[in-house]
């Protein structure tokens, strides 16, 4: 047991891959906490999509990938707010069109691009966890660092904002502040969670973690720390499979994820049946 599972590890590109898989399961999990809190699951669908014309544009004009699809995230949001807040379309329905829209010109940029140019399409919509170059390590760990330390450092101003926003503007918190900040370390995780799982598979990373931990814990610091928790275990266990059997690494991390809350749910049905479950809402 031991040597299979020590083996990997003499391989430079699998301790590459080791790290950004701890690293993108915690910052993940961590910040997905609170977009289902806040009912916001779809934002991160929304942003991943939206990194695609940002990564084609900065290959064009030779910038760091990171760069064009950070910036391209943030553009998305200061759409998606702009069109909810001038205009009588909901949020959820602003997300979906800016969502469509940036995806359709991320695709007809790549496709623009690989006429003179061979780049693997799969390797941005699906990850290549397997493939990460040492500087692409250290750009990983320089996010997660970025991430997690906000979130320790505002973690009671983004507790009280995510489950009572006008309560928290009634106290004099910078509402809008912790909006944009919270908008800006969901545009870095995705970012971040690019490389492992691509733009396609992001959201179960945000997501499935925080859901999972949600139906085996009932306060907010616990769901956290077993969304951590879940989120790692899953990247590592999906890592190694991808490893052994020769699998695309990102939806075998997806794969593990959806089969630990699977076990998860029926677990809190079998809960269900003995006595009610408490609720962090």
């Amino acid at each position: 047991m031991l040597s299979w599972i020590l083996e990997p590890l003499q391989f430079a590109f699998m301790q590459r891959s080791l790290a950004i898989a701890v690293a993108v399961g915690i910052i993940c999990a961590a910040v997905g906490c609170y977009l289902m809190v806040q009912r916001l699951a779809l934002l991160g669908d929304a942003l991943s999509h939206s990194l695609l014309p940002g990564l084609a544009i900065a290959y064009i004009i030779r910038i760091h990938l990171y760069v064009g699809a950070f910036i391209a995230a943030l553009v998305s949001t200061y759409l998606i707010s702009l069109i909810h807040r001038r205009s009588p379309v909901k949020e959820d329905a602003a997300m979906g069109v800016v969502l469509s829209g940036f995806f359709a010109a991320g695709i007809t940029l790549i496709t623009v691009i690989q006429k003179d140019n061979k780049i693997d399409l799969a390797h941005f919509l699906f990850g290549n966890l397997l493939a990460v170059t040492a500087d692409e390590v250290r750009d990983t760990a320089l996010i997660a660092l970025v991430v997690v330390v906000s979130i320790i450092l505002l973690y009671k101003e983004l507790l009280f904002f995510s489950f009572d926003p006008q309560g928290a503007e009634a106290a004099g918190l910078p509402t809008q502040r912790l909006h944009l900040g919270l908008m800006m370390l969901v545009a870095l995780t995705v970012v971040a969670s690019m490389k492992a799982v691509g733009v396609i598979l992001v959201l179960a990373m945000l997501i499935t973690p925080a859901v999972t931990a949600y139906l085996l814990v009932p306060r907010f610091h616990h769901v956290m720390l077993a969304s951590v928790v879940c989120g790692v275990c899953s990247s590592i266990a999906g890592l190694y499979l991808s490893y052994y059997f020769n699998l695309p690494s990102g939806p075998a991390i997806v794969l593990v994820l959806s089969g630990i809350f699977a076990i998860a749910f029926a677990w809190h049905q079998w809960q269900k049946t003995r006595a009610p479950s408490a609720t962090i809402f």
